[in-house]
Protein backbone atom coordinates (compact mmCIF):
# COMPACT_ATOMS: atom_id res chain seq x y z
CA UNK A 1 0.00 0.00 0.00
CA UNK A 2 3.01 2.30 0.26
CA UNK A 3 2.87 3.84 -3.52
CA UNK A 4 6.08 6.23 -2.89
CA UNK A 5 9.03 6.05 -0.90
CA UNK A 6 7.91 9.27 1.10
CA UNK A 7 5.01 7.48 2.96
CA UNK A 8 6.74 4.91 5.22
CA UNK A 9 5.48 2.56 7.82
CA UNK A 10 7.53 3.30 11.41
CA UNK A 11 8.18 0.74 14.39
CA UNK A 12 5.07 1.46 15.72
CA UNK A 13 3.00 0.66 12.75
CA UNK A 14 1.72 4.06 12.17
CA UNK A 15 2.02 5.53 8.90
CA UNK A 16 4.90 8.34 8.09
CA UNK A 17 4.74 10.84 5.63
CA UNK A 18 7.93 12.88 4.77
CA UNK A 19 9.74 11.03 8.05
CA UNK A 20 7.04 12.63 10.52
CA UNK A 21 4.53 10.18 12.65
CA UNK A 22 0.64 10.94 10.94
CA UNK A 23 -0.52 9.79 14.03
CA UNK A 24 1.56 12.40 16.01
CA UNK A 25 1.19 15.03 13.47
CA UNK A 26 -2.75 14.43 14.00
CA UNK A 27 -2.75 15.06 17.34
CA UNK A 28 -0.34 18.18 16.80
CA UNK A 29 -2.65 20.12 14.86
CA UNK A 30 -5.99 18.01 15.20
CA UNK A 31 -7.99 16.56 12.06
CA UNK A 32 -9.15 16.87 9.06
CA UNK A 33 -5.58 17.62 8.15
CA UNK A 34 -3.82 18.60 5.08
CA UNK A 35 0.03 16.70 5.04
CA UNK A 36 2.62 18.12 2.35
CA UNK A 37 6.19 16.44 2.12
CA UNK A 38 9.02 19.77 1.21
CA UNK A 39 11.25 17.03 0.22
CA UNK A 40 8.47 15.40 -2.36
CA UNK A 41 7.64 18.40 -4.26
CA UNK A 42 11.09 19.82 -4.55
CA UNK A 43 12.12 16.44 -6.31
CA UNK A 44 9.43 16.15 -8.60
CA UNK A 45 10.20 20.17 -9.35
CA UNK A 46 13.75 19.01 -10.27
CA UNK A 47 12.91 15.67 -11.60
CA UNK A 48 11.14 18.09 -14.29
CA UNK A 49 13.20 20.79 -14.75
CA UNK A 50 16.59 18.53 -15.51
CA UNK A 51 14.41 15.95 -17.51
CA UNK A 52 13.94 19.63 -19.83
CA UNK A 53 17.67 20.84 -19.82
CA UNK A 54 18.61 17.43 -20.68
CA UNK A 55 16.65 16.99 -23.73
CA UNK A 56 15.49 20.41 -24.74
CA UNK A 57 18.63 21.86 -23.77
CA UNK A 58 19.89 24.43 -21.32
CA UNK A 59 17.38 27.32 -23.09
CA UNK A 60 15.28 25.07 -25.10
CA UNK A 61 12.76 24.48 -22.36
CA UNK A 62 10.74 25.80 -19.37
CA UNK A 63 8.51 24.42 -16.72
CA UNK A 64 5.54 25.88 -15.33
CA UNK A 65 3.79 25.34 -12.33
CA UNK A 66 -0.15 24.78 -12.42
CA UNK A 67 -1.33 26.87 -10.01
CA UNK A 68 -4.69 25.72 -10.01
CA UNK A 69 -3.42 22.38 -8.60
CA UNK A 70 -2.33 23.50 -5.03
CA UNK A 71 -2.26 27.27 -4.64
CA UNK A 72 -1.05 28.69 -1.53
CA UNK A 73 1.69 31.27 -0.55
CA UNK A 74 3.97 28.24 0.83
CA UNK A 75 4.15 26.45 -2.25
CA UNK A 76 5.66 29.54 -4.44
CA UNK A 77 8.45 30.12 -2.44
CA UNK A 78 9.01 26.33 -3.13
CA UNK A 79 8.61 26.68 -6.52
CA UNK A 80 10.28 29.77 -7.21
CA UNK A 81 13.58 28.18 -5.11
CA UNK A 82 13.31 25.84 -7.57
CA UNK A 83 13.77 28.17 -10.69
CA UNK A 84 10.32 27.12 -12.04
CA UNK A 85 7.43 29.50 -13.77
CA UNK A 86 4.32 29.72 -13.18
CA UNK A 87 0.91 29.87 -14.49
CA UNK A 88 -2.43 31.16 -13.21
CA UNK A 89 -5.78 31.34 -13.77
CA UNK A 90 -7.30 34.08 -11.57
CA UNK A 91 -6.60 37.73 -10.02
CA UNK A 92 -7.07 35.43 -6.53
CA UNK A 93 -3.96 32.66 -7.85
CA UNK A 94 -2.07 36.09 -8.96
CA UNK A 95 -2.57 38.12 -5.55
CA UNK A 96 -1.11 34.85 -4.05
CA UNK A 97 1.80 34.71 -6.17
CA UNK A 98 2.48 38.06 -5.79
CA UNK A 99 2.35 37.52 -1.79
CA UNK A 100 4.62 34.96 -2.02
CA UNK A 101 7.02 37.40 -3.57
CA UNK A 102 6.84 35.20 -6.56
CA UNK A 103 8.06 37.35 -9.95
CA UNK A 104 5.38 37.94 -11.73
CA UNK A 105 7.39 38.11 -15.42
CA UNK A 106 7.41 34.55 -14.59
CA UNK A 107 3.75 34.03 -14.73
CA UNK A 108 1.72 32.66 -17.38
CA UNK A 109 -2.22 34.28 -17.13
CA UNK A 110 -4.79 31.62 -18.25
CA UNK A 111 -8.50 30.85 -18.64
CA UNK A 112 -11.28 31.35 -21.31
CA UNK A 113 -12.99 34.08 -20.02
CA UNK A 114 -10.74 36.87 -18.27
CA UNK A 115 -13.09 39.98 -17.20
CA UNK A 116 -11.76 43.06 -18.45
CA UNK A 117 -10.69 43.91 -14.32
CA UNK A 118 -8.42 40.31 -14.86
CA UNK A 119 -6.59 41.94 -17.75
CA UNK A 120 -5.91 45.18 -16.12
CA UNK A 121 -5.06 43.85 -13.18
CA UNK A 122 -2.61 41.33 -15.20
CA UNK A 123 -1.17 44.48 -16.83
CA UNK A 124 -0.72 46.71 -13.88
CA UNK A 125 1.62 43.51 -12.48
CA UNK A 126 2.96 42.85 -15.55
CA UNK A 127 2.42 39.58 -16.51
CA UNK A 128 4.69 37.95 -18.05
CA UNK A 129 2.63 36.10 -20.64
CA UNK A 130 -1.23 36.14 -21.72
CA UNK A 131 -2.11 32.99 -22.72
CA UNK A 132 -5.27 34.21 -24.98
CA UNK A 133 -8.94 32.40 -25.74
CA UNK A 134 -10.48 33.99 -27.98
CA UNK A 135 -11.24 36.78 -30.26
CA UNK A 136 -12.97 38.87 -27.65
CA UNK A 137 -10.54 39.03 -25.29
CA UNK A 138 -7.60 39.39 -28.16
CA UNK A 139 -9.81 42.53 -28.79
CA UNK A 140 -9.97 43.64 -25.13
CA UNK A 141 -5.88 42.79 -24.23
CA UNK A 142 -4.87 45.06 -27.59
CA UNK A 143 -7.41 47.75 -25.80
CA UNK A 144 -6.11 47.65 -22.56
CA UNK A 145 -2.88 47.47 -23.69
CA UNK A 146 -3.26 50.76 -25.52
CA UNK A 147 -4.86 52.40 -22.54
CA UNK A 148 -1.85 51.41 -20.65
CA UNK A 149 1.10 52.24 -23.19
CA UNK A 150 2.63 48.45 -23.28
CA UNK A 151 2.88 45.85 -25.38
CA UNK A 152 2.12 42.40 -24.18
CA UNK A 153 3.48 38.82 -25.13
CA UNK A 154 0.91 36.32 -25.85
CA UNK A 155 0.38 32.86 -26.67
CA UNK A 156 -2.76 31.59 -28.72
CA UNK A 157 -4.57 28.74 -26.89
CA UNK A 158 -5.69 26.09 -29.73
CA UNK A 159 -7.39 23.29 -29.19
CA UNK A 160 -5.87 19.96 -31.48
CA UNK A 161 -9.11 17.52 -31.11
CA UNK A 162 -6.58 14.89 -29.48
CA UNK A 163 -8.46 12.13 -26.87
CA UNK A 164 -6.14 12.19 -24.14
CA UNK A 165 -7.45 8.62 -22.88
CA UNK A 166 -8.45 10.17 -19.58
CA UNK A 167 -12.24 11.25 -17.57
CA UNK A 168 -14.54 13.15 -19.72
CA UNK A 169 -14.63 16.05 -17.18
CA UNK A 170 -10.65 16.32 -17.26
CA UNK A 171 -10.19 16.29 -21.27
CA UNK A 172 -9.46 19.34 -22.25
CA UNK A 173 -8.53 19.09 -26.26
CA UNK A 174 -11.62 18.39 -28.21
CA UNK A 175 -12.53 19.80 -31.00
CA UNK A 176 -15.72 21.28 -29.29
CA UNK A 177 -14.07 22.19 -25.73
CA UNK A 178 -14.80 25.49 -23.80
CA UNK A 179 -10.97 25.68 -24.49
CA UNK A 180 -9.27 27.24 -26.86
CA UNK A 181 -9.48 27.46 -30.44
CA UNK A 182 -9.93 24.42 -32.47
CA UNK A 183 -6.80 24.18 -35.31
CA UNK A 184 -9.47 21.34 -37.27
CA UNK A 185 -11.91 23.99 -38.31
CA UNK A 186 -9.46 26.84 -39.78
CA UNK A 187 -10.30 29.33 -36.51
CA UNK A 188 -7.01 28.86 -35.19
CA UNK A 189 -5.00 30.00 -37.80
CA UNK A 190 -7.40 32.58 -38.58
CA UNK A 191 -7.08 33.34 -34.95
CA UNK A 192 -3.50 34.08 -35.24
CA UNK A 193 -3.96 36.39 -38.46
CA UNK A 194 -5.71 38.65 -36.17
CA UNK A 195 -3.66 38.77 -32.94
CA UNK A 196 -0.50 39.24 -35.99
CA UNK A 197 -2.92 42.68 -36.70
CA UNK A 198 -2.73 44.04 -32.84
CA UNK A 199 -0.33 46.61 -32.53
CA UNK A 200 0.02 46.05 -28.86
CA UNK A 201 0.49 42.01 -28.74
CA UNK A 202 3.75 40.29 -29.12
CA UNK A 203 2.49 37.06 -30.41
CA UNK A 204 5.33 34.44 -29.58
CA UNK A 205 3.37 31.23 -30.07
CA UNK A 206 0.84 28.67 -28.93
CA UNK A 207 -0.42 26.42 -26.05
CA UNK A 208 -2.76 23.38 -25.57
CA UNK A 209 -3.36 21.26 -22.40
CA UNK A 210 -4.87 17.75 -23.92
CA UNK A 211 -6.07 17.13 -20.44
CA UNK A 212 -5.19 15.77 -16.41
CA UNK A 213 -4.18 12.64 -15.16
CA UNK A 214 -3.08 10.90 -18.04
CA UNK A 215 -1.03 7.28 -17.53
CA UNK A 216 0.61 6.84 -21.20
CA UNK A 217 2.44 8.74 -23.41
CA UNK A 218 0.82 8.55 -26.85
CA UNK A 219 -1.48 11.09 -26.31
CA UNK A 220 1.51 13.60 -25.70
CA UNK A 221 3.04 12.52 -29.17
CA UNK A 222 -0.22 12.94 -30.76
CA UNK A 223 -0.07 16.35 -29.85
CA UNK A 224 2.52 16.87 -32.25
CA UNK A 225 -0.37 18.44 -33.94
CA UNK A 226 1.06 21.74 -32.49
CA UNK A 227 4.72 21.47 -34.24
CA UNK A 228 2.68 20.82 -37.73
CA UNK A 229 0.73 24.07 -36.83
CA UNK A 230 3.29 26.41 -36.31
CA UNK A 231 4.74 25.53 -39.51
CA UNK A 232 1.41 26.19 -41.40
CA UNK A 233 1.69 29.78 -39.51
CA UNK A 234 4.94 30.25 -41.06
CA UNK A 235 3.77 28.90 -44.27
CA UNK A 236 0.96 31.21 -44.20
CA UNK A 237 1.79 34.37 -42.61
CA UNK A 238 5.65 34.21 -43.00
CA UNK A 239 6.35 34.03 -38.90
CA UNK A 240 8.15 32.00 -37.10
CA UNK A 241 6.61 31.48 -33.50
CA UNK A 242 9.57 31.10 -31.14
CA UNK A 243 7.21 28.99 -28.23
CA UNK A 244 4.82 25.71 -28.26
CA UNK A 245 3.78 25.35 -24.69
CA UNK A 246 2.18 21.43 -24.63
CA UNK A 247 0.49 22.16 -21.18
CA UNK A 248 0.86 19.34 -18.55
CA UNK A 249 -1.20 16.34 -17.91
CA UNK A 250 1.37 13.39 -16.30
CA UNK A 251 -0.77 11.45 -14.07
CA UNK A 252 0.44 9.56 -11.19
CA UNK A 253 -0.33 6.52 -9.52
CA UNK A 254 -3.11 6.60 -6.91
CA UNK A 255 -3.80 3.30 -6.75
CA UNK A 256 -1.10 0.24 -6.52
CA UNK A 257 -2.16 -1.25 -9.72
CA UNK A 258 -1.81 1.90 -12.11
CA UNK A 259 1.29 2.97 -13.64
CA UNK A 260 2.58 6.38 -14.00
CA UNK A 261 4.80 8.06 -16.80
CA UNK A 262 8.31 8.17 -15.90
CA UNK A 263 8.93 11.91 -15.76
CA UNK A 264 11.95 11.60 -16.88
CA UNK A 265 11.25 8.56 -19.61
CA UNK A 266 7.97 11.04 -20.51
CA UNK A 267 10.30 14.41 -21.30
CA UNK A 268 12.91 12.61 -22.87
CA UNK A 269 9.93 10.51 -25.09
CA UNK A 270 8.29 13.70 -26.27
CA UNK A 271 11.62 15.45 -26.80
CA UNK A 272 12.86 12.58 -29.45
CA UNK A 273 9.94 12.37 -30.93
CA UNK A 274 9.01 16.83 -31.49
CA UNK A 275 13.14 16.81 -32.63
CA UNK A 276 12.72 14.23 -35.04
CA UNK A 277 9.15 15.94 -36.48
CA UNK A 278 10.66 19.64 -36.70
CA UNK A 279 13.77 17.69 -38.62
CA UNK A 280 11.17 16.15 -41.18
CA UNK A 281 9.45 19.27 -41.41
CA UNK A 282 12.72 21.36 -41.82
CA UNK A 283 11.80 23.76 -39.25
CA UNK A 284 13.67 25.31 -36.38
CA UNK A 285 12.82 23.64 -32.54
CA UNK A 286 10.54 25.76 -30.93
CA UNK A 287 11.36 26.36 -27.10
CA UNK A 288 8.71 23.90 -26.06
CA UNK A 289 7.10 24.50 -21.97
CA UNK A 290 5.61 22.22 -19.39
CA UNK A 291 2.82 22.90 -17.57
CA UNK A 292 2.68 20.25 -15.18
CA UNK A 293 0.49 20.56 -11.57
CA UNK A 294 -0.20 17.45 -10.34
CA UNK A 295 2.76 15.65 -10.92
CA UNK A 296 4.54 18.14 -8.93
CA UNK A 297 2.69 18.08 -5.76
CA UNK A 298 -0.36 15.16 -5.65
CA UNK A 299 2.48 12.65 -4.39
CA UNK A 300 4.01 14.86 -2.05
CA UNK A 301 0.43 14.84 -0.04
CA UNK A 302 -1.83 13.27 2.63
CA UNK A 303 -5.24 13.83 4.51
CA UNK A 304 -5.47 12.46 7.97
CA UNK A 305 -8.79 11.91 9.58
CA UNK A 306 -10.36 10.56 12.59
CA UNK A 307 -12.61 7.86 12.58
CA UNK A 308 -15.83 8.78 14.37
CA UNK A 309 -18.21 5.75 13.79
CA UNK A 310 -17.84 2.29 12.14
CA UNK A 311 -21.35 1.29 10.89
CA UNK A 312 -22.49 -2.22 10.03
CA UNK A 313 -25.53 -2.46 7.87
CA UNK A 314 -25.95 -6.65 8.26
CA UNK A 315 -26.10 -8.13 4.86
CA UNK A 316 -25.26 -4.70 3.21
CA UNK A 317 -22.46 -2.73 3.52
CA UNK A 318 -20.43 -1.24 5.63
CA UNK A 319 -19.70 3.00 6.39
CA UNK A 320 -16.88 4.57 8.25
CA UNK A 321 -17.58 8.01 8.99
CA UNK A 322 -14.54 10.70 9.46
CA UNK A 323 -14.59 14.37 10.41
CA UNK A 324 -13.99 15.33 6.91
CA UNK A 325 -15.85 15.66 3.79
CA UNK A 326 -16.62 16.49 0.09
CA UNK A 327 -15.65 19.75 1.47
CA UNK A 328 -12.10 19.13 1.67
CA UNK A 329 -11.98 16.53 -0.98
CA UNK A 330 -14.73 16.64 -3.43
CA UNK A 331 -13.05 14.77 -6.05
CA UNK A 332 -14.89 11.06 -5.18
CA UNK A 333 -18.29 13.22 -5.56
CA UNK A 334 -17.34 15.28 -8.58
CA UNK A 335 -16.14 11.85 -11.18
CA UNK A 336 -15.13 9.00 -8.85
CA UNK A 337 -11.42 10.00 -7.87
CA UNK A 338 -9.81 6.59 -6.69
CA UNK A 339 -7.71 7.01 -3.91
CA UNK A 340 -5.54 4.74 -1.62
CA UNK A 341 -6.57 5.24 1.89
CA UNK A 342 -5.07 3.56 4.96
CA UNK A 343 -5.41 3.09 9.09
CA UNK A 344 -2.24 5.01 10.21
CA UNK A 345 -2.34 3.91 13.27
CA UNK A 346 -2.80 0.62 12.76
CA UNK A 347 -0.96 -0.31 9.72
CA UNK A 348 0.30 -3.84 10.21
CA UNK A 349 -3.45 -4.99 11.47
CA UNK A 350 -5.29 -7.51 9.11
CA UNK A 351 -7.86 -5.45 6.57
CA UNK A 352 -10.94 -7.67 8.05
CA UNK A 353 -13.65 -5.56 6.20
CA UNK A 354 -14.59 -3.88 2.99
CA UNK A 355 -15.89 -0.29 4.24
CA UNK A 356 -17.45 2.97 2.48
CA UNK A 357 -15.20 6.17 3.86
CA UNK A 358 -18.55 8.49 4.21
CA UNK A 359 -18.16 11.91 4.77
CA UNK A 360 -19.73 13.91 7.41
CA UNK A 361 -21.87 16.24 4.74
CA UNK A 362 -25.57 16.17 4.34
CA UNK A 363 -25.76 14.73 1.06
CA UNK A 364 -25.73 10.81 0.26
CA UNK A 365 -23.16 10.96 -2.14
CA UNK A 366 -20.29 12.66 -0.17
CA UNK A 367 -17.95 9.50 0.23
CA UNK A 368 -14.22 9.92 0.08
CA UNK A 369 -14.10 6.46 -1.39
CA UNK A 370 -15.71 3.29 -1.34
CA UNK A 371 -14.75 -0.21 -1.30
CA UNK A 372 -11.99 0.10 0.49
CA UNK A 373 -9.97 -2.86 2.40
CA UNK A 374 -9.64 -1.92 6.04
CA UNK A 375 -8.91 -3.19 9.62
CA UNK A 376 -11.98 -3.05 11.74
CA UNK A 377 -11.77 0.16 12.89
CA UNK A 378 -13.29 2.09 15.61
CA UNK A 379 -13.87 5.73 16.93
CA UNK A 380 -10.85 7.53 17.50
CA UNK A 381 -8.43 5.66 15.36
CA UNK A 382 -6.92 7.79 12.39
CA UNK A 383 -7.54 7.29 8.57
CA UNK A 384 -4.86 8.61 6.02
CA UNK A 385 -5.79 9.26 2.22
CA UNK A 386 -2.80 9.42 -0.06
CA UNK A 387 -1.78 11.28 -2.48
CA UNK A 388 -4.00 14.15 -1.91
CA UNK A 389 -1.44 16.61 -2.65
CA UNK A 390 -3.33 17.91 -5.86
CA UNK A 391 -7.08 19.59 -6.58
CA UNK A 392 -7.86 18.73 -2.63
CA UNK A 393 -7.07 21.95 -0.59
CA UNK A 394 -7.69 23.90 -4.21
CA UNK A 395 -11.12 22.96 -4.68
CA UNK A 396 -11.91 22.82 -0.81
CA UNK A 397 -15.70 24.28 0.03
CA UNK A 398 -17.07 25.48 3.50
CA UNK A 399 -20.40 23.34 2.55
CA UNK A 400 -22.11 22.71 5.59
CA UNK A 401 -20.49 25.46 7.00
CA UNK A 402 -17.49 23.93 7.60
CA UNK A 403 -13.86 25.79 8.07
CA UNK A 404 -11.16 24.10 5.66
CA UNK A 405 -8.67 21.80 7.23
CA UNK A 406 -5.24 23.21 8.31
CA UNK A 407 -1.93 22.32 6.13
CA UNK A 408 1.02 21.47 7.75
CA UNK A 409 4.31 21.23 5.88
CA UNK A 410 6.88 18.21 6.86
CA UNK A 411 10.12 17.87 6.15
CA UNK A 412 13.15 15.67 7.16
CA UNK A 413 10.91 14.49 10.24
CA UNK A 414 9.95 17.97 11.40
CA UNK A 415 6.30 19.73 10.31
CA UNK A 416 5.30 23.07 10.48
CA UNK A 417 2.01 25.06 10.27
CA UNK A 418 2.03 26.04 6.43
CA UNK A 419 -1.98 27.31 6.38
CA UNK A 420 -3.86 27.86 9.82
CA UNK A 421 -7.01 25.95 10.11
CA UNK A 422 -10.00 27.90 9.83
CA UNK A 423 -12.27 29.15 12.75
CA UNK A 424 -15.81 30.13 13.03
CA UNK A 425 -15.28 33.46 12.48
CA UNK A 426 -13.31 32.98 9.20
CA UNK A 427 -16.69 31.52 7.39
CA UNK A 428 -18.73 34.80 8.89
CA UNK A 429 -16.25 37.44 8.28
CA UNK A 430 -17.22 39.42 5.33
CA UNK A 431 -21.26 38.96 6.77
CA UNK A 432 -23.15 41.76 7.49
Amino acid sequence: MILYDNFQVNSKGHLTIGGCDAVGLAEQYDTPLYVVDENQVRKNCRAYKNAVKKYFGENGGEVAFASKALSFKGIYRIIADEGLWTDIVSVGEMETVKAAGFPLEKTYFHGNNKTDYDIETGLKNNIGVFVVDNLEEIDALNRLCEKYGRTQKVLLRVAPGIDAHTHAKITTAKIDSKFGIAIGTGQAIEAVGYILKQKNLEFIGIHCHIGSQILEIQPFLDADIMITFALDIKNKYGYEISTVNFGGGFGIKYLPEQEEINIDFGIKTIAEYINKKCDDLKMKVPKIIFEPGRSIVANAGATLYTVGSNKKITGYKNYISVDGSMADNPRYALYGAPYTVVAANRMNDPCEITATIAGRCCEEGDFIQENVKLPDLKRGDILAVLITGAYNYSMASNYNRLPRPAMVFVKDGEGRIAVKRETYEDLMRNEI
